[in-house]
């Protein structure tokens, strides 16, 4: 069966695997990701092609998610997320002039969305959209059974979805700010007391899954958060199913406490009362987790090089 190389560059770590066409993972590793504020775009190409000539006599191609906004037909990214020094660079030439091998580049959640929408619990549906909890919120959206990338290939880029126009100018006021993962640490350690740097997320749902009610107390608070955007994107796209990723969507409390906080403000919804139809957002969670980006980068591959 055809092989590829799937790589995914996030954060704080690269994942990659040597991975079948029909998105069996054969075996697979992780290293370190150098990050900007000590390392350059030479540090991780050094990476890459180490990763990339282990497998290159196996494998018919490289497919490859990372954070940014991407040209996911030539793999030219307009700007590379937190890893700064990916902006204005084309992995996918750099790598595919070196190894003579078709290299594809998707942003992660994109790839993401791309895996549920192949495999995953979007596999039926027409029309929906992926959300990925994280350092911010990161997004996919489905149309027609088939990733919408924008004009300028910056769809799903839901961080900058501003929720609180009292202050545009904050960072408050936009939803990758009040829902990426670092807000629900912020208020666990408001309602606990515990210091930020002993908060995790394995620490916060152990406590969670405890009972502990001050913890749960934060998460219904962030999770209420999140139903505004939500309500907005079902109100705009009319989605089938939004499926809930990132780390923190493992944990079945978050998606209990998301519907619990959808449902309450669906009823209490002031347009229930004069309209038949007031839109009513369906969640689920991600089928993929840890290799939902190699598995969506492998699809987005096999589309551009079929």
């Amino acid at each position: 069966m055809t092989k590829y190389v799937g790589i995914d560059i996030g954060g704080t770590a690269i994942k990659y695997a040597l991975i079948n066409q029909d998105a069996t993972i054969v075996e697979q590793s992780s290293t370190k990701t150098p990050l900007p504020e000590d390392s350059t775009l030479e540090d991780l190409l050094i990476i890459l092609e180490g990763i990339i000539e282990k497998y290159k006599t196996q494998v018919e191609g490289v497919a490859i998610s990372m954070p940014g906004i991407i040209d996911n037909k030539t793999g030219h990214a307009y700007i590379g997320g937190a890893l700064t020094y990916l902006a204005g660079v084309n992995l996918a030439k750099i790598l595919g002039d070196k190894f003579l091998l078709p290299v594809s580049i998707e942003n992660d959640a994109k790839s993401a969305a791309l895996a549920e929408l192949w495999l995953g619990n979007l596999k039926d549906c027409k029309n929906a959209a992926v959300i990925t909890l994280g350092t911010g919120v990161g997004g996919g959206i489905i149309i027609n059974g088939a990733l919408y990338s924008g004009c300028s290939f910056a769809a799903g880029e839901f961080s900058y979805l501003l929720v609180d126009d009292d202050k545009p100018y904050e960072k408050e006021s936009f939803w990758g700010d009040i829902s990426g993962i670092k807000t629900l640490f912020e208020l666990v350690h408001e309602y606990t007391e515990i210091p930020l740097s002993e908060l995790d997320g394995f620490k916060v749902f152990e406590m969670a899954n405890e009972g502990d009610s001050r913890v749960l107390d934060a998460l219904d608070q962030y999770t209420n958060r999140l139903t505004l955007p939500i309500y907005n994107l079902q109100t705009i796209l009319d989605l089938e199913l939004i499926a809930i990723g990132g780390g923190i969507s493992k944990q079945p409390l978050l998606l209990s406490y998301l519907q619990k906080n959808i449902d309450k403000n669906y009823e209490r919804n002031p347009i229930l009362s004069t309209a038949p139809f007031v839109p009513r957002p369906q969640v689920t969670t991600c089928k993929f987790y840890n290799d939902a980006n190699l598995i969506g980068a492998l699809y987005h591959h096999l589309q551009l090089y079929p």
